[in-house]
């Protein structure tokens, strides 16, 4: 679908997907201007037009190449012989925050993109947080040594329990970031609140 843009020079791509990211990620989708984006990475409008059909085309196009950033380096970190769940866990927060400062733009462009109330594309932006938290979930408890869990409870109870902990915290964070002025999240108050559920979940859930 993208082909005539992935053939380009990869300097002017990353023009092209720099200033896309910097204009969606400053404004929101709806307030974009794709002017703007075409001033910003020195080509014409028709040109932008000629490689993505439209706006939204080029905003979805951009989240998957930042989520697969993000993601491929996350999995190249990850050291998943570490069976420990919870040691897995804080391990996955310490690279996030870890690739937080590797990629300031690019983490701010999918935390904006979360937070849109763009009926364009809400119901899209739904299914793909759903179906990538899915994936991430599986990819991430794989090969997790379940025998330190209590016997008493049932594992597949008690990995929700976590999971939607997690799902409504990260939820609660970006409410609060999209009513602040600078849109900011507090990441290493994030951390430190992860932990203290990590230990409530250890007294729990472990044997």
């Amino acid at each position: 679908m993208f082909s005539k843009f992935l053939n380009l020079e990869s300097e002017k791509q990353d023009r092209i997907i720099n200033a896309a990211i910097k204009e969606f990620a400053q404004k929101g989708y709806d307030s974009a201007s794709t002017n703007e984006i075409v001033k910003e990475a020195g080509i014409s409008k028709g040109l932008l037009f000629h490689y993505f059909q439209n706006k939204k085309q080029l905003f979805f196009f951009l989240f998957d190449y930042c989520y697969n950033i993000i993601a491929d380096e996350f999995y190249k970190k990850v050291d998943l012989t570490e069976v420990d769940f919870f040691n897995r866990m804080r391990q996955s927060v310490m690279i996030k925050m870890d690739l937080l400062t590797q990629y300031p733009d690019i983490f701010n462009f999918i935390k904006e993109a979360f937070m849109q109330d763009s009926a364009e594309l809400k119901v899209e932006l739904e299914k793909k947080k759903t179906e990538l938290t899915a994936i991430n979930i599986e990819k991430v408890y794989e090969g997790i040594d379940v025998s330190k869990f209590r016997d008493d409870l049932d594992l597949q109870k008690i990995l929700k329990i976590i999971t939607w902990t997690f799902e409504k915290m990260s939820d609660e964070e970006l409410h609060m970031a999209k009513l602040s002025p600078t849109h900011q999240i507090d990441y290493e108050k994030v951390y430190n609140k992860a932990e203290e559920y990590f230990e409530i979940f250890i007294k729990c859930f472990y044997k």
